[in-house]
């Protein structure tokens, strides 16, 4: 698998310490096998998998990782394992991550989104060693004003829903301990470097989470069963989930190489008029699958969901060079290719993984 990957990401990662908080769940699990073909020593830190398939315990046996099954509430317990372990990257993804869920359960949602992220900050206090830290928000963080505008880094934080509002709470946490033990200035003092990213709507083969599109999607199919469509026109920033780790990925070589001028926060996303609503990925999925059928939920009595949002991406195109390779039907397409050979041609879901790291590594070479 070594040809996989990036020559440039092989020099970074391979043989380096890296911490992945939440490393069970669907990015997470993406993350860390991209991380295992690049050759780096992996510690994760998340709870359980929480879903029936779960991508991690599919792909567990093809992993070299010190795996942790514990709380990220547990501030002890994440900062004596961080200490331990001694990282040269931590990338933070434990979270909950579901907006609906949100709404059921505010409480625990604001305590590990919040709270969570401050333990791994404060954590990171107690190690003296560089280290590279990315903390993986969301593109719910800014105060959604339901406008064409495409949201930047400088715009305003806010958050109608409880797991809009946590993650913009984490990070002005983030922003916090940044400013306040991270500071730019004292650098050499405390040698650590700290981003946060806001990605779009992730797809990809193996999330299995309740309440998001494409796994809805999947699972009406696999059953027969009509999908239901909750907000055929609310418009979201779609990208396959490989866009947003190989970013991860590349923003942390760069923060080793320049902390000081990688540090700050960034938005991750696909190209503007490439956001689609909802009822147009619903389509481009039963046209790949040919299968399926739609039926649009009438009852109006739901919880609040935002209709229209967009992520500016000219500041990490601009000063790291990133931008997306797939266009959103590709990653439709990819996502429900996967899902497909997975539940109809039985193969192994780090095989399918495997294949659509080889997929997106060529378009480095088509598309620049």
């Amino acid at each position: 698998m070594e040809n996989m990957v990036n020559s440039n990401f092989q020099e970074i990662y391979k043989g380096k310490r890296v911490f992945v908080t939440g490393h069970t769940g669907f990015k997470g699990s993406w993350l860390t096998y991209v991380l295992q073909t690049l050759g780096a020593e992996l510690k994760g830190y998340s709870l359980p998998p929480n879903t029936s398939p779960s991508l991690y315990k599919q792909i567990e046996p093809f992993l070299q990782i010190d795996s942790v099954l514990a709380d990220i509430n547990d501030s002890l317990k994440i900062e004596a394992e961080i200490i331990k372990f001694q990282p040269d990257f931590v990338f933070h993804l434990a979270a909950q991550p579901l907006v609906r869920k949100s709404y059921k359960e505010p409480i625990n949602t604001f305590s590990t989104n919040v709270i969570g992220t401050a333990n791994v900050l404060n954590a990171l206090l107690k190690i003296e060693k560089p280290c590279s830290c990315i903390f993986i928000t969301t593109d719910k963080v800014y105060e959604n004003k339901e406008w064409h505008y495409p949201y930047r880094e400088t715009d305003r934080l806010g958050g109608y829903d409880p797991y809009s509002a946590s993650k913009a709470c984490a990070e002005l946490v983030i922003d916090s301990f940044r400013n306040s033990f991270f500071n730019k200035t004292e650098f050499q003092i405390h040698n650590k470097a700290i981003a946060s990213v806001r990605a779009g709507n992730v797809i990809g083969g193996g999330d299995w989470s309740e309440d998001r599109l494409l796994p809805d999607i999947v699972k009406s199919i696999i059953k027969n069963e009509a999908i239901i469509i909750r907000n055929p026109l609310s418009i979201r920033p779609w990208q396959h989930v490989l866009e947003p780790v190989f970013g991860y990925l590349q923003l942390g070589a760069a923060m080793y190489n320049e902390p000081l001028r990688f540090i700050g926060a960034w938005n991750f996303g696909p190209d503007n008029e490439d956001n689609l609503p909802v009822m147009a990925i619903a389509r481009i999925a039963i046209d790949k699958w040919r299968k399926g059928t739609i039926k649009l939920l009438e009852n109006q009595h739901q919880v609040h969901e935002t209709q229209l949002l967009k992520l500016d991406i000219n500041k990490i195109a601009n000063e790291l060079g990133w931008k997306p390779k797939m266009n959103t039907v590709t990653a439709v397409e990819k996502t429900i290719d996967w899902y497909k050979s997975f539940y109809e041609g039985q193969q192994a879901a780090a095989k399918l993984i495997e294949s659509d790291i080889l997929f997106y590594q060529s378009l480095f070479h088509t598309n620049g």
